[in-house]
């Protein structure tokens, strides 16, 4: 994969909708029917011009294994849909210091449910040659019908007559979250891995926990 280095991910709105267009063919939605013991989670967060990606590594019994992170000021100014250009080359360095052999990398953010199909889950998956998941607190594109209000219901997110994800009620009378996959797994292996990580809180625990850290380290290393 190329764009490695800061400078490589500074593309013009056009050329990087281009590049989201050729990989988007690289993605490959299939079930993923493994045991999972490790997982990710992945929360990037801003301010000014630096950014922070934290990355939490935990088992399927919640314990926490370990937690990287890695920040430095940032070019890619936000542009809705082309997110990964500005947060892929930070979480790529934070990657690098994963020590453990992760199962499934779980995101804050969306996975296929993006105008191309190429979300920051599914960018990040063809990097890094892992399991990844989209969990999204909005809706970026399609439709869907309002799941029921009880914990475990949920309906199919559309976009263009394709079912993308999953509308997840993942706690009662809450706001539901938007699953997808991101890259070398499906849909209902998606919905199946990210209800295995729920507890009690709205967000699996991966993500919720990447987040947690990240105000925390935002706070210590961001400020001013």
């Amino acid at each position: 994969m190329k764009y490695k280095n800061l400078h490589e991910w500074l593309l013009e709105p056009k050329k990087a909708i281009e590049v989201q267009k050729s990989l988007k063919n690289s993605l490959k939605i299939q079930p993923f029917e493994k045991e999972v013991n490790i997982v990710a989670g992945v929360d990037i967060a801003f301010k000014g011009n630096f950014g922070v990606a934290v990355i939490i590594v935990i088992d399927k019994n919640f314990q926490i294994l370990e937690i990287k992170y890695h920040f430095e000021k940032v070019n890619m100014p936000y542009i809705p849909g082309l997110l990964a250009f500005r947060e892929g080359p930070i979480f790529l360095k934070a990657w690098e210091k994963i020590e453990n052999n992760v199962d499934i990398v779980f995101f804050d953010g969306q996975g296929i449910a993006h105008p191309r199909k190429l979300g920051i889950a599914s960018h990040m998956g063809l990097f890094i040659d892992k399991p990844t998941i989209g969990i999204a607190k909005s809706k970026l594109v399609g439709e869907y019908e309002e799941p029921a209000e009880k914990k475990g219901s949920f309906t199919n997110l559309v976009y263009k007559n394709e079912t993308i994800g999953i509308v997840y009620r993942s706690k009662d009378k809450t706001k539901p979250i938007f699953i997808s996959p991101g890259h070398m797994i499906d849909i209902p292996s998606s919905l199946k891995f990210t209800q295995m990580f729920i507890t009690k809180y709205r967000l699996p625990e991966p993500t919720r926990l990447a987040h947690i850290y990240t105000q925390k380290i935002k706070k210590e290393k961001l400020i001013g």
